[in-house]
């Protein structure tokens, strides 16, 4: 496993190591020990999966304090345009955002620290993403910032959204509850 780091402070993408013979592949995504060994010493709390088609954009999603949480997403199936949004106010990339690619090809893991939106494009049919979180569902925390508000080019005519996504605050509008500090 190996960790790099992104412009977002705190962002990190894992590449694991991935293991492939004539019956197919074998991929650790998380390694506890690993894990604390580089800083990232993460109690999850939830697991869960989303299936999309293609050119469906689910985000940008967070939860708000006390129930932020760190994040960590990877795609067993398919493949997404991985988006992320820096909310932290006194961040030196507050307003900036970082895409990359995850697919069950390049098996590479997003590790989200908290005040940090995500979100994703599906640029295939039946994509797979995962989640681990360190915290649970908390519905009056659950909160998300338009996924087009904040000068991302998500390169989709007809993107597929929920209305709850449709409904959120852009960027503009949306005030922050996260500090630097909270990372």
């Amino acid at each position: 496993m190996k960790i790099v780091d992104t412009p977002i402070e705190g962002l990190k993408i894992l590449e694991p190591r991935v293991f492939e013979d004539t019956r197919g592949k074998f991929v650790k995504t998380f390694n506890q020990d690993f894990f604390k060994q580089n800083g990232l010493d993460l109690e999850f709390k939830e697991t869960y999966f989303s299936i999309s088609h293609k050119d469906v954009i689910r985000g940008m999603h967070f939860q708000t304090p006390p129930y932020d949480h760190v994040k960590v997403v990877y795609v067993p199936y398919g493949k997404i345009l991985d988006v992320v949004l820096d909310i932290r106010k006194e961040s030196k990339t507050y307003g900036e955002y970082f895409s990359t690619e995850l697919s069950c090809e390049n098996a590479k893991v997003l590790i989200i620290p908290k005040g940090l939106a995500h979100g994703f494009k599906s640029l295939e049919d039946n994509t797979n993403v995962t989640y681990m979180q360190t915290t649970g569902y908390a519905p009056n925390n659950d909160e998300g910032i338009l996924y087009d508000s904040f000068g991302f080019d998500w390169e989709c005519e007809n993107p597929q959204c929920s209305q709850r996504d449709l409904a959120f605050k852009s960027f503009g509008e949306f005030e922050t509850p996260f500090s630097k500090g909270q990372m």
